[in-house]
């Protein structure tokens, strides 16, 4: 009988741990799923952001390139005729 008794508290006991190691688990996994979809969900709006200021870092370059073309272009102009009339 006493076989007996131990036999039931050891199972009671090793379904308690089971049933909270099934918690701990489940935990685990909820909590990292949501750091996962949270940090995919970071990362997508990075990435949109850095797409945004590409398109807009590009936009501002070929700004600039078009005045020094621009300034290139009337320098060049002005050296032209400094020099026709130097000659």
């Amino acid at each position: 009988m006493a076989t007996k008794i131990k036999a039931t508290i050891i199972n009671t006991t090793a379904n308690k741990v089971l049933g909270l190691t099934t918690k701990a688990n489940d935990f685990a996994l909820n909590t990292t799923e949501k750091v996962f979809t949270k940090s995919i969900d970071l990362t997508e709006k990075g990435v949109g952001l850095s797409a945004k200021l590409v398109k807009k870092g590009l936009k501002f370059s070929a700004k600039n390139q078009d005045v020094i073309f621009n300034t290139l272009e009337t320098v060049k102009g002005k050296a032209v005729q400094f020099l026709a009339k130097s000659k």
